[in-house]
C-alpha cells in the first residue's frame, strides 16, 4: 500500500520561502506521477503542481507559477514542491498525492493515494 508522509509546513512571513517534501513508500516510487494541491477551510482541495515519473514534465496552476517549483528525486522516493515569495493568500494545508500514471493530471479525482497534509501558514 502506498503511503506518503508531508513535512516542512511551518509559519513564514510574506516574501518567505517554504520547502515542503512528501516521502513515498510501498511501491515503486518513479512509476507514479505526483501532485500537490492545497485546502482552505471550508473549500474543496484544489490543483497547485503536478510533475510526470522521470521529472521531465510539469504544469502548475496560474497563481503560483514563477513563485513555486515542484520537483522529485527517485532516488530518495520523494516529491518537494519550494515555495517562495509567499502570500498570506498561499495559506493553506498542502497535500502530496500519487497516481499510477505517466500523464500528470490537475484533477484530483484523478490521484488515488494522498498524504495526511501540512499546514502552511503566511502572515502578512
Amino acid at each position: 500500500q502506498v503511503q506518503l508522509v508531508e513535512s516542512g509546513g511551518g509559519l513564514v512571513q510574506a516574501g518567505g520561502s517554504l520547502r515542503l517534501s512528501c516521502v513515498f513508500s510501498g511501491r515503486t516510487f518513479s512509476s507514479y506521477t505526483m501532485g500537490w494541491f492545497h485546502q482552505f477551510p471550508g473549500k474543496e482541495r484544489e490543483f497547485v503542481a503536478t510533475i510526470n515519473r522521470s521529472g521531465g514534465s510539469t504544469y502548475y496552476e496560474d497563481s503560483v507559477k514563477g513563485r513555486f517549483t515542484i520537483s522529485r528525486d527517485n532516488a530518495k522516493n520523494t516529491v518537494y514542491l519550494q515555495m517562495n515569495s509567499l502570500k498570506p493568500e498561499d495559506t493553506a494545508v498542502y497535500y502530496c498525492a500519487a497516481r499510477f500514471s505517466p500523464v500528470t493530471s490537475s484533477s484530483k479525482d484523478d490521484y488515488r493515494y494522498w498524504g495526511q497534509g501540512t499546514q502552511v501558514t503566511v502572515s502578512s
